[in-house]
């Protein structure tokens, strides 16, 4: 199934486990909580998932490298500065944190159950293959940042 990794954009990713997640709430609309001032909470995840998403890429942009998770092969810098000091994959983090808020704002855990479909989906379709790319392309770089950095958080 190597056919299926790194075919799919992972904001597309992202969208469909959002859609996912709101039918879960409507077909469960009985798990429903009431949580205090959800847009505002729900706001402040996303604000934070889409500044974990933008940082990095102006970090790509900087350091002259794609950013095109559909072909992590074209890489031609790896980036290990900034938010990269703390983890290998803020953008799909960022992805991650941005759908939490999203489906904290349907105020229904079954909802949230779309983060962690998202976080395996993305770690074994996206990330794998990424990790491999990097690994050929930038042998001893790569296996010193994989020691001292997580994959997520």
């Amino acid at each position: 199934m190597r056919w299926l990794e790194t075919r799919i954009p992972p904001p597309l990713v992202m969208l469909s486990c959002g859609a996912i997640g709101g039918l879960g709430s409507r077909l469960w609309p009985g798990a429903a909580w009431s949580l205090p001032m959800p847009a505002l909470l729900a706001g402040g995840v996303v604000a934070l998932g889409v500044a974990l998403n933008l940082l990095p890429k102006l970090a790509f942009r900087h350091a002259g490298t794609t950013v095109n998770p559909l072909r992590p092969t074209t890489s031609s810098a790896l980036v290990t500065h900034g938010v990269y000091r703390y983890t290998r994959n803020p953008m799909y983090l960022g992805q991650a944190t941005v759908l939490a808020g999203a489906m904290l704002y349907l105020q229904n855990p079954v909802a949230l159950l779309a983060v962690p479909l998202f976080v395996l989906y993305i770690t074994r379709w996206q990330i794998v293959p990424e990790e491999r790319a990097l690994s050929a392309r930038f042998p001893e770089a790569y296996a010193g940042f994989r020691q001292h950095v997580r994959r997520w958080i």
